[in-house]
């Protein structure tokens, strides 16, 4: 029989863990498998497969991972890291934040079916040993997997994010072997110490072109994002731009001041960047071939 007390103990120790925990580590905790089993007969919480219970309000995808028998990784584990995650469908569609449930990302074992529906499987042998108690992937799988699962200029900056939140540094990173050519590619365009996402983004996108492109440049007495060549300057206007009117004064006497010096000043919003990238490489390829990158002779 389950006491008031034990059931109280139990819910308290699952709410401290996301809702979801390893009976294993339930019975380290002092739950004997009586307790549990009596649980889970009142329904106060519910078994998941043989080693996991959970409370009602665990973490959905924690639930998935549990029950599919592996770890969330990729952009799963990115949001609840606080990690940059690329626009899902509905944010490209719309143009505002998703509000539909997306698929969960899980690392899979090899030799592991999947049991799980709405679930992005990364089947492969895991980079850094996983403890068995645990429901995610270790951020080196994680990043791997991004890499693999999106084009270059969104892997690398998930990666890019990766180390703003202090969940792994760009030493680490290069001290890892990473088996995958995609992972390997992504590490060769990493930059410590980037401001946000959507720079990475637009950096990557235009390291290709072979002109001349710097980050962050003091002109005229404040930071440009981008400067390419010598004197074409790119602004880029993050999702969460809404500035006041003094920081919209201040931007627009900043661009007045860098084109009476002769420079040339472009401004791009995030929507454009992720949503209509033709139009910003137009205008950019455009500006390059009247060389407007370039001092005036």
């Amino acid at each position: 029989m389950l006491h008031d007390a034990d059931r109280m103990r139990l819910t308290t120790w699952l709410a401290e863990r996301d809702g979801i925990g390893h009976r294993d580590d339930a019975s380290d905790a002092g739950f004997t498998p009586s307790h549990v089993r009596a649980a889970i007969r009142s329904g106060s919480v519910r078994r998941i497969r043989a080693k996991w219970i959970a409370l009602d309000s665990a973490a959905p995808e924690l639930v998935t991972a549990a029950f599919a028998g592996g770890a969330l990784t990729c952009t799963t584990l990115a949001r609840r890291r606080g990690w940059w995650v690329p626009p899902s469908v509905t944010e490209k569609s719309t143009g505002e934040k998703p509000s539909t449930v997306e698929k969960v990302h899980l690392h899979l074992p090899v030799h592991e079916s999947l049991r799980a529906d709405d679930v992005t499987a990364h089947w492969a042998k895991p980079l850094a040993p996983r403890h068995p108690r645990t429901l995610e992937a270790s951020v080196e799988d994680a990043l791997s997997d991004a890499a693999q699962c999106f084009e270059i200029d969104q892997a690398v900056a998930i990666w890019e994010s990766a180390i703003r939140t202090n969940s792994t540094t760009l030493e680490s990173l290069r001290s890892v072997r990473w088996r995958s050519a995609a992972a390997r590619r992504c590490l060769l365009h990493v930059r410590p110490g980037t401001d946000s996402s959507l720079e990475t983004v637009f950096h990557v996108r235009l390291s290709a072109w072979g002109v001349r492109l710097r980050l962050q440049v003091q002109l005229a007495g404040h930071p440009v994002d981008f400067l390419i060549g010598t004197h074409l300057v790119v602004q880029i206007d993050g999702w969460s731009f809404h500035s006041s009117s003094a920081d919209r004064t201040r931007d627009l006497a900043h661009d007045a001041e860098l084109r009476m010096r002769g420079y040339t000043v472009l401004r791009f919003s995030y929507s454009q960047v992720m949503f209509n990238w033709e139009h910003v490489e137009h205008v950019l390829a455009s500006a390059i071939s009247r060389g407007l990158h370039l001092a005036a002779a």
